[in-house]
């Protein structure tokens, strides 16, 4: 009698599935090394962030001791209805506008003439760069000591003036400084582009009988458009917190021509001893960044097609 070999039918065992999802322990596991700058981020930004939020509905003045108590919206009430505040406000625009736009024009031509070749163009490149290295504090005395002083300066010397540019110009004086701090950086990021661009495509404009204005504003032009925006956004950011041109070079004046809200801010805190209300100028401010900010972002994703950030 033949028996059968019979196979044994296998058990289908529970597959287990390691968790999905960026809860997952090797989600955990690549945020790890990231942990500690997360950490000590939150220590630095955030705790004081909170704190000032908390100050910000206290009504506290340091030359008064005893004097804090909970106020809450009264604060943020007294600062826009605040005439000066207004005033930095305004001055905060205006400074950040006309500095991202020269800045940004000034930058593209010196781009253009960056993407030709001539002889000594790795030394101009370098020489143009140099202001953007220097740290702002001490290009701003730079430009105080040796370019407006009334006495001394290169600019009454070059025009045969005695003017005093920091007392009657004050904000004309300020802009000059920080446009020349930020130029080098919109040089930068356009020249990346310029660089980027197809050279095919020029060529055949060129053999069609383009000319350089029109190969410009019909083809290099449209291609910058990411960049140039992504120049403004990043100028914007940066210039609105602008501090040390205003601190070393005008104080704020004459009385409160050149005051933005960075420096503003500084002085009710710092010289009023007024913690609440500074406070609550600061959550204003940190408030309408974010805002900026988060639009910024939004539309340099969308720009450079970035549908979702991990």
């Amino acid at each position: 009698m033949t028996q059968m070999a019979t196979t044994p039918t296998a058990v289908p065992q529970a597959v287990t599935r390691k968790p999905a999802g960026k809860w997952s322990r090797e989600a955990w596991l690549r945020r790890a090394p990231l942990m500690p700058a997360l950490l000590f981020t939150i220590l630095v930004t955030q705790i004081p962030f909170l704190l000032t939020i908390f100050y910000s509905f206290q009504s506290w003045n340091l030359v008064r001791p005893g004097s804090r108590h909970f106020v809450g919206l009264r604060n943020y009430i007294d600062v826009f209805t605040d005439s000066q505040f207004r005033g930095a406000m305004f001055n905060t625009v205006l400074l950040t506008v006309v500095c991202v736009l020269v800045a940004m024009v000034l930058g593209l031509g010196l781009a253009l003439l960056l993407d030709r070749q001539f002889l000594g163009r790795s030394v101009v490149r370098t020489l143009l760069i140099t202001p953007f290295l220097i740290l702002p504090a001490a290009g701003a005395l730079l430009w105080k000591t040796t370019m407006f002083d009334p006495t001394y300066g290169l600019l009454n010397f070059a025009f045969g003036t005695d003017v005093d540019w920091l007392s009657q110009f004050p904000m004309a004086s300020v802009m000059a400084q920080v446009i020349w701090q930020w130029t080098p950086f919109m040089m930068l990021l356009i020249l990346a582009g310029l660089q980027g661009q197809s050279k095919e495509v020029l060529e055949a404009a060129a053999v069609d009988g383009a000319g350089r204005w029109r190969i410009f504003w019909s083809i290099t032009l449209p291609q910058l458009g990411r960049y140039l925006q992504l120049a403004v956004l990043l100028g914007a950011i940066y210039i609105v917190n602008s501090f040390d041109a205003i601190y070393l070079m005008t104080q704020g004046g004459p009385g409160t021509a050149s005051t933005n809200l960075p420096f503003y801010i500084y002085q009710r805190a710092f010289e009023g001893f007024d913690i609440g209300q500074s406070s609550a100028m600061g959550v204003v401010v940190v408030v309408l960044t974010l805002v900026v900010a988060t639009f910024a972002l939004r539309l340099m994703f969308r720009t450079f097609g970035v549908s979702e950030v991990r």
